[in-house]
């Protein structure tokens, strides 16, 4: 069954997640068919939706990066992929096969919450309910697999963290442009929205993290490799604020657990609190200028104490 132009009779009785699992696991040894079932997703069940294919333009431009590193390699590859990039790429995709497929008819209950989403987006296509819906998808991943996430080197797992954050400000932009920029708020919206190529810059991050996997090299040496701008971003910017960030995507992803991977403004995803010095910003005026003219409100409610308990490990 294509997922592009699936027959109408024989969709309706299938339950849409075993049909999603079932599209991942064909394309899961192949980096290539997997962006082409990530394409046909933003092509609707029938195989039109002018509407959502815009949309896609974001979500291929951080898989393509991922493919470009190799994290989506199969195990038997020379080098091999990354566990813990296959299986956050498996959530992502299979959330998103499920609710085209629910939308095309299939039954059953959404697998996950995230499928709710996804499933908001699919009836109003909005940069909001794309980031929620995707951010939702990686989050729970980034939560489900911190098993797979411990055994990463540790440069990659400092670019974990770089990653996550990176996709919860550009949702912030559009959703809450007064956190996630200050006083230029006004600029949020246009600055990230899915559509348009400057999401691409925070969603690619081809400047900022190594070109191939596993990263050899130490996280300094990295650091003091990042691209200028995106530097300024990271630690101008995004920063300063990262902990009510945190916070804010927690209540808008309904995932109060996010809480539990950043502490005191340091992410903490298999990442240790004592070595939160790397998450230090570089001293100059730029960006101390940068977090003043950004400088957001205070955000009005935390976390649930629940979901913002430091982790038992650090």
């Amino acid at each position: 069954m294509r997922l592009d132009r699936p027959d109408r009779t024989a969709l309706r009785p299938a339950p849409a997640a075993e049909w999603a699992a079932a599209q991942v696991a064909g394309v899961r040894d192949s980096p290539a068919q997997r962006i082409a079932l990530l394409d046909r997703t933003y092509r609707g069940p029938w195989g039109r939706a002018p509407r959502h294919l815009p949309y896609r333009r974001a979500a291929l431009s951080f898989m393509r990066w991922q493919l470009g590193r190799g994290v989506l390699n199969p195990p038997a590859a020379r080098p091999p992929g990354s566990p813990w990039w296959r299986a956050v790429n498996d959530r992502l995709l299979r959330d998103g096969c499920e609710a085209v497929a629910r939308a095309g008819g299939m039954t059953g209950k959404p697998s996950s919450p995230a499928v709710r989403l996804w499933d908001g987006f699919v009836a109003a296509p909005t940069a909001r309910n794309w980031y929620r819906a995707h951010n939702a998808s990686i989050v729970s991943a980034y939560l489900a697999h911190r098993d797979l996430a411990a055994r990463e080197p540790l440069p990659e797992r400092f670019f974990l963290n770089v990653v996550l954050l990176r996709v919860l400000y550009a949702h912030a932009l559009v959703a809450a442009p007064r956190l996630a920029l200050g006083r230029l708020a006004p600029l949020g919206r246009l600055l990230g929205d899915p559509r348009l190529g400057m999401t691409g810059f925070y969603l690619s991050l081809g400047r900022v993290l190594p070109d191939r996997y596993p990263p050899r090299a130490e996280v300094r040496a990295y650091l003091a490799h990042e691209h200028r701008l995106g530097r300024l971003l990271d630690y101008g910017v995004i920063q300063p604020r990262l902990q009510s960030l945190y916070e804010w995507s927690a209540r808008e992803l309904t995932q109060p657990e996010l809480c539990e991977l950043v502490r005191d403004g340091n992410p903490v995803y298999a990442w240790a609190y004592a070595d939160r010095h790397v998450w230090a910003p570089p001293a100059g005026p730029l960006p101390r200028a940068l977090a003043w003219l950004t400088a957001s409100r205070p955000v009005s409610a935390r976390c649930p104490p629940a979901g913002c308990r430091p982790p038992s490990a650090r």
